[in-house]
């Protein structure tokens, strides 16, 4: 018997929980909903996101290779938070803002994976931009904050 280990790192996609905390959900949701989004400190921490489709071949490659973990899976393409929220507002809408608020203490500075070990023994590595899948996933936050605000009778 083997054990494999993946490390996964930040994951967006399509079908995320609309308020579960992770900024790629909270800042597309706010702008669809027409709120700022929400950047804790100065915006300059670091996180890298990786599409969900991405995350799903990795875990096949690992799953179905013969090496065992721990393996990091994510996207080593590192975007500041204010880097996102340009991203967001290019993607859904221009005229978003954004509303600073006091950091945690606890948030890290930097969050990148190295995913040199899944690229060298699973033939691994991410194919989908942010910029490429951030579009899918709006597509889908978008419906479903819209049925959300019909349920309401907006």
């Amino acid at each position: 018997m083997f054990v494999r280990i993946a490390r996964i790192f930040n994951t967006y996609g399509p079908r995320m929980c609309l308020d579960d905390g992770r900024v790629v959900s909270n800042f597309v949701a706010q702008t669809i909903r027409k709120l700022p989004m929400t950047v804790y400190g100065d915006g300059k921490q670091t996180r890298s996101f990786q599409y969900v489709s991405d995350l799903v071949d990795g875990l096949v490659a690992l799953m179905d290779g013969e090496h065992i973990g721990p393996f990091n899976l994510g996207n080593p393409g590192e975007f500041t938070m204010l880097e996102l929220s340009e991203v967001v507002k290019e993607t859904i809408d221009p005229s978003a803002t954004i509303e600073f608020r006091p950091n945690t203490a606890d948030d890290p500075h930097m969050r990148k994976p190295d995913i040199s070990k899944a690229k060298e023994l699973l033939n691994w590595e991410p194919k989908i931009s942010l910029r490429e899948g951030l579009p899918l996933m709006v597509g889908d936050f978008r419906q479903r904050i819209l049925n959300e605000d019909e349920g309401k009778g907006a």
